[in-house]
């Protein structure tokens, strides 16, 4: 059976089955649409979780990006990581004990404005929007190289099967599907990485090969993967050169934007009790743990793999001729995500430091997706990272999508515009909602600012210096007030914004940007990092403004010594 062949097959079938479980698990009711009817097991809830929370961004691309980013790079690992712990232990069970949907309507209630509530709408929709243009763009980088097909219209086949099965079932139907996806991206993720390992160390558990002896060489791996770059010209993939200020607010502004994104945090009002959302925030931990240990062998050995593939002979004998490339190198020039250019017409493809000398331009979304490729591995296995991929981007993109048309429909929509509209009405607008989003979110995914897991850092300073400042005030300070959240949240996303539209380009256009991550604005501060300050400028701004006003009601502020009483809580309410 030939390869596209065998691709349909495997991702066929885990849509049949993401299809099949949206119509088990179709929505009646908005209890079910928006938080699953609050009856998941937290084991499932966990695993749903890790598939929300492990996107395009973490198995297509952050390998790729430590690939060929090495230690500076790491803060995506450290950042996305040390952030879910702290959404676990700080935030998800006081907002569940809260008993709302939705982050906006927390920050409503809490700050008792319904200024608030849509400020909250705002920041939320631009945070996420922003996410899954991320997921889109790892959506068309699959489809392109599977199923054969250009990258945008990889994007279109994605967003029509988001569509199905986020539009039709909600949360209720999203959630089973994750973990339906989950159970296919760990499979996708870990078999490939055990060969490589095996192939490479001679270990089957890659964490472990990734401090092992290399078999080329009887060295150690990493030992061996900085000779060869220095041969090269690269610098040392072990070695620190990004400045330590950048690499502190980069990881900080992952850590504090991860506990900002509503779409995770919803996830945690699918659990019947306070200390079910607890249970399952420590599962997911330990499934997202699985997919985290195994990330950096994958990186580091798909440099190195590729680095033997363009030097079969050692990288201090001649480099490869462009006519004898391998297999793998021609299914991916087709996609226009790898090229060559001979610049020195010798027919050989050189792949070195000099970006005047250099031959090969390599995407780094497709890493993780060509690496069994470039491993020589076999045909299914091929198949299976194809069908994880997409099952990666697809499960966060209905998540987001949820959070989103919650955001929506039940707050704005509910909440300000008009409070008596029928369940029914409801429903109907979270679904339209959805759908416009989908829309939006695939129209700006066919010309992403970034890589996916650069794009998906930008949401998440988005989220870090709007939303998680006014979720970490309303729970445990109960002295700031609306005026001082609504100004915090403004002032936060409002100089992240600019300072990124800076550097990234205004709404993204390219072209309309002044500064470049490499010459950044504002000492070596990067727009993927800029979040961290955005959070500072939003809690300060906050503070001010609340001493410098009237105080909280004294019903606000026992309203927030409840929430940190563990003890109480009900079912999910406000629906």
């Amino acid at each position: 059976m030939d390869q596209f062949t065998l691709n349909l097959l495997v991702v066929g079938a885990t849509f049949a089955l993401y299809f099949g479980i949206a119509i088990w698990a179709r929505a009646g009711s908005t209890a079910e649409f928006y938080a699953a009817g609050g009856g998941v097991h937290p084991v499932l809830n966990g695993m749903a979780t890790g598939a929300d929370w492990m996107s395009a961004a973490s198995f297509i691309s952050m390998a790729g990006i430590i690939a060929f980013g090495g230690y500076d790079t790491s803060a995506y690992l450290m950042g996305w990581t040390g952030g879910y712990v702290l959404l676990a232990m700080l935030l998800a069970p006081y907002l569940r004990k809260f008993g709302k949907f939705t982050v906006p309507e927390f920050i409503g209630d809490r700050f008792y404005s319904g200024t608030a509530r849509v400020i909250a709408v705002i920041c939320l929709l631009i945070a996420s929007i922003t996410y899954v243009i991320g997921q889109m763009s790892g959506v068309g980088v699959a489809f392109s190289r599977f199923l054969e097909v250009e990258a945008s219209t990889g994007l279109y086949i994605g967003a029509a099967v988001v569509f199905a099965y986020a539009v039709l079932g909600g949360m209720k139907g999203i959630t089973y599907t994750q973990v339906a996806q989950y159970v296919v991206l760990i499979i996708a993720y870990t078999i490939p990485a055990i060969f490589i390992s095996l192939n490479l160390t001679g270990n089957p558990i890659p964490a472990l090969g990734l401090f092992a002896d290399a078999k080329s060489t009887g060295e150690p791996l990493l030992t061996t993967l900085n000779g060869m770059l220095a041969d090269l010209g690269f610098s040392s993939y072990t070695q620190q050169s990004d400045t330590t200020l950048n690499m502190f607010l980069f990881t900080l502004s992952l850590m504090i934007g991860t506990a900002g994104l509503p779409h995770v945090i919803v996830r945690f009002f699918t659990v019947p009790k306070v200390s079910d959302a607890r249970s399952s925030a420590g599962w997911a931990l330990v499934f997202i743990a699985l997919l985290y240990l195994t990330a950096p062998a994958v990186a580091a050995m798909a440099r190195i793999n590729l680095v033997n593939t363009v030097y079969p002979e050692g990288t201090t004998a001649a480099p490869l001729a462009y006519e004898a490339r391998p297999d793998w190198v021609k299914n991916w020039e087709k996609t226009g995500l790898l090229k060559f250019e001979d610049k020195n017409g010798d027919g050989l493809i050189n792949y070195v430091a000099s970006k005047d000398a250099n031959e090969l331009d390599v995407n780094r979304d497709i890493i993780t997706l060509a690496n069994p490729e470039i491993a020589d591995l076999p045909g299914w296995v091929i198949a299976l990272v194809a069908a994880g991929g997409l099952a990666a981007a697809l499960s966060t993109a209905a998540g987001l999508l949820m959070a989103i048309s919650s955001a929506v429909s039940h707050d704005l929509i509910k909440g300000q515009i008009n409070p008596g509209i029928s369940e029914k009405g409801e429903l109907l607008a979270a679904r339209v909602s959805m759908a416009v989003a989908i829309v939006v979110a695939t129209y700006l995914g066919l010309n992403p600012p970034g890589f996916a897991a650069q794009t998906v850092a930008l949401a998440f300073g988005l989220a870090a210096s709007s939303i998680f400042p006014a979720l970490m005030m309303g729970i445990f300070s109960k002295r700031v007030n609306s005026k001082g959240a609504v100004m915090g949240m403004l002032a936060g996303l409002l100089t992240t914004l600019v300072y990124i539209f800076l550097h990234k380009g205004w709404f993204f256009v390219a072209g309309t940007n002044s500064f470049t991550d490499a010459d950044p604005l504002f000492l070596s501060i990067k727009s993927t990092s800029f979040g961290a300050i955005g959070a500072m400028i939003n809690f300060a701004v906050a503070y001010f403004v609340s001493n410098a006003t009237d105080d909280v009601p004294a019903d606000v502020q026992e309203l927030v010594e409840s929430i940190r009483i563990p003890k109480g809580a009900g079912a999910a309410t406000g629906h």
